[in-house]
């Protein structure tokens, strides 16, 4: 068996997604029906909306039921089932439980949910709630494996990018429906209208690229975490491609599940 399952699909999550289907596991991705990823053009949650997502030569497809992500997988490609809840973890019993969901607190993941259950970033405790614990916080740490204890705590503050933090985060201003008036990978001055919530314009808080936004369609509430800039006008091509922090992550996740696996006997052959 090579199953994994990983829960949740957006940009930070699709670093370790894309790294387990190169080496060869069977990835099933486990995503709410309506995945708010605001870098998504880096991020296999996509496919919920279209069907498929295509990031750094790997696609990710939306499966109607189990019996269909089987058959997705078998054909070499990660898929995507809408499953909130991870209903499908007890009858697939996957090799390993990876939550990616990033929400700061644990929304139903369990330490016995299979042999390897990893949790990225905070408001899990290795040992308690997974067996690993992927620090998420930017510095130092960055993708450390943590089998005692607990990530950082969120400070709610963004790392910091060519000299911004805060900054680079936009957050809608009201309640209301997103239109999008830039796209991601566009340059952007600062105060330059780039969406509407609702009739509220968003305006970007500073001079650079456009590196996510939350797509059309969505009902974004106050403060909701809308779009993402980045000062670095010539790294556009960083808005379609997996970040820094996804891969670091990424690493330590892949570490942790070898790790545990080796360390509980597990045996498996990834060739095809």
């Amino acid at each position: 068996m090579k199953l994994i399952t990983v829960r949740g699909g957006g940009d930070i999550a699709t670093g370790t997604i894309h790294a387990l289907s190169r080496l060869g596991f069977d990835v099933l991705v486990l995503e709410c029906a309506k995945p708010s990823a605001i870098r998504r053009k880096a991020a296999f949650s996509e496919a919920v909306y279209d069907g498929e997502a295509a990031v750094e030569g790997k696609t990710a497809v939306l499966a109607e039921n189990i019996s269909d992500a089987k058959d997705i997988m078998q054909s070499g490609k990660i898929a995507v089932l809408v499953d909130e809840k991870a209903e499908a973890i007890k009858k697939l019993e996957p090799l390993a439980v990876i939550d990616g969901i990033l929400a700061k607190k644990n929304i139903g993941t369990s330490i016995d949910m299979a042999p390897a259950v990893i949790a990225l970033g905070p408001g899990f405790c290795a040992g308690k709630d997974c067996h690993a614990v992927i620090e998420t916080m930017r510095g130092h740490n960055l993708g450390r494996v943590i089998y005692s204890g607990c990530a950082l705590k969120n400070t709610g503050v963004p790392g910091v990018i060519a000299g911004y933090s805060s900054e680079r985060v936009i957050h809608a201003a009201n309640d209301g429906v997103l239109k999008s008036v830039k796209s991601i990978g566009d340059i952007v001055e600062k105060g330059e209208i780039i969406a509407y919530a609702g009739a509220e314009p968003v305006y970007a808080t500073l001079s650079g690229v456009l590196r996510g936004l939350i797509r059309d369609g969505y009902f974004v509430t106050k403060g909701f975490k809308t779009a993402d800039i980045d000062p670095r006008i010539d790294e556009q091509k960083n808005c379609f491609t997996i970040s820094d922090k996804a891969r670091c992550v990424a690493s330590g996740a892949i570490q942790a599940l070898f790790e545990l696996l080796i360390k509980r006997g597990y045996s498996y052959d990834l060739s095809r």
